[in-house]
């Protein structure tokens, strides 16, 4: 089918995301399977990237690959497989899905670049528990497996300030995995590559922010669908030159897309914000159903999860640890519900679709009753779809197209009374 059947636009940057995300992926395969010299740390996504980086460490993101295994379908062949080990169907499904496809020696990195036989092999794997448990446990299964150390930070949690105390907290475990960096990489912590690192990262979450800002415009140039796609180098390659070089290049693209009045979504008539994590496996069909009711989905909470603005080279360590402290994820519901505030009134947005994803509560911000207080505050209505970022067992195809329908068929009467229940 075109892309015009599809009510589908392509972006022409993304031949240079191809690209860029190619040499990532062959660059660490080189490393891992002894063809160029240098050591692969593992990362969450919103870990200690930059102090990885210092050590001239090539970074591997498993949620990166556990998003790939969703958005490929694959997931649904290596649950099981997990929970066969023990990993039960009710947490994480990035890491049931990642530890199922390890297990069976498969990965869709094979299918995507020819040649790659696996994921890379780590030296060292650094987590960040800002997220979740899951994080921990799921490093751990490898750290065991490959037998390599597991290093990680424990920062307080469901933060409604972040104080010099939780920085300081998290700046000593940020510290003391400098030993075990340097054994491992075999080079010593150099403060000053550690510091370009952080004004790389910074760089890259300006431009990431800009470029997603972009979407204010009325029409938007772009939608959340897009931004899924476009937000790899911000997760996988932030602290490095090519990120940086990548957005300018679509900043520019979008940017003209506005000066030439060109829409994302023809006639667009709604604008949403999406909350939540993204459904992988139904991104396609999600997107099209959108663009064929005249919607835009035109924000997210988990594409602007990748702005660190509090990063600061000048204070390397106690920025990084505010701006790994201080994430949407890491929040107390007063400060969520105030950003999603701010968002929404920024984007002129209509209404909020609320992803309750099964395996992931701390992403999850629909069961203590958010929805309902966003709604009567902020006077636009709310959406609940029940899925999950992986586990397409968990997702009614009929069901949530159906109530997506009711949705935007609700906001074209205007009606308050049709959804203030």
């Amino acid at each position: 089918m075109s892309e015009q059947e599809l009510k589908r636009k392509k972006i022409k940057a993304a031949d240079n995301l191809k690209q860029v995300m190619a040499d990532y992926f062959y660059r660490m395969d080189r490393i891992s399977t002894g063809k160029e010299q240098g050591k692969i740390a593992w990362c969450t996504s919103v870990g200690p990237a930059e102090l990885l980086k210092a050590f001239d460490f090539e970074v591997h993101y498993p949620e990166n690959h556990g998003a790939l295994l969703g958005s490929t379908r694959l997931a649904m062949d290596y649950i099981p497989v997990a929970n066969a080990l023990g990993y039960s169907p009710e947490i994480c499904s990035y890491l049931t899905s990642d530890i199922g496809a390890y297990l069976k020696g498969e990965t869709p990195l094979s299918r995507a670049y020819p040649g790659i036989q696996s994921v890379p092999k780590p030296d060292v794997l650094a987590y960040n528990t800002n997220q979740c448990r899951d994080v921990q446990e799921w490093f751990r299964f490898y750290g065991r497996e490959f037998r390599v150390p597991v290093i990680g930070i424990t920062p307080p949690r469901s933060l409604s300030e972040v104080n010099e105390a939780h920085i300081a907290n998290v700046v000593a475990q940020l510290k003391a995995m400098i030993p075990v960096l340097e054994e491992v990489s075999g080079k010593k912590f150099d403060i000053d590559k550690f510091r370009e690192r952080v004004r790389l990262s910074r760089q890259c979450s300006e431009l990431w922010g800009e470029v997603l800002g972009l979407a204010r415009h009325v029409p938007s140039p772009w939608t959340f669908f897009d931004g899924t796609i476009h937000m790899g180098p911000a997760v996988c390659l932030r602290g490095s030159q090519e990120a940086n070089d990548y957005y300018q290049i679509l900043k520019a693209e979008l940017e003209e897309r506005i000066e030439n009045g060109v829409a994302a979504v023809d006639g667009e008539r709604f604008r949403l914000y999406w909350e939540g994590m993204p459904i992988w496996g139904k991104l396609r069909a999600l997107s099209e159903q959108f663009a064929g009711l005249q919607t835009c989905v035109v924000v997210s909470t988990y594409c602007n999860s990748w702005i660190f603005s509090a990063f600061d080279e000048n204070r390397p360590f106690e920025s990084m640890a505010q701006a790994y402290t201080e994430i949407f994820i890491n929040r107390s519901e007063d400060v969520k519900e105030k950003y999603i505030e701010k968002m929404a009134d920024e984007f002129k947005v209509d209404g909020i679709i609320f992803h309750d994803a099964r395996t992931c509560p701390n992403n999850t911000n629909s069961r203590y009753g958010m929805p309902q207080r966003l709604q009567e505050r902020l006077g636009i209505p709310c959406l609940v779809i029940n899925g999950d970022l992986n586990d397409l067992r968990c997702y009614s195809e009929e069901q949530t197209r159906t109530n997506i329908e009711a949705f935007i068929e609700q906001l074209g009467e205007g009606k308050q009374g049709a959804w203030q229940r």
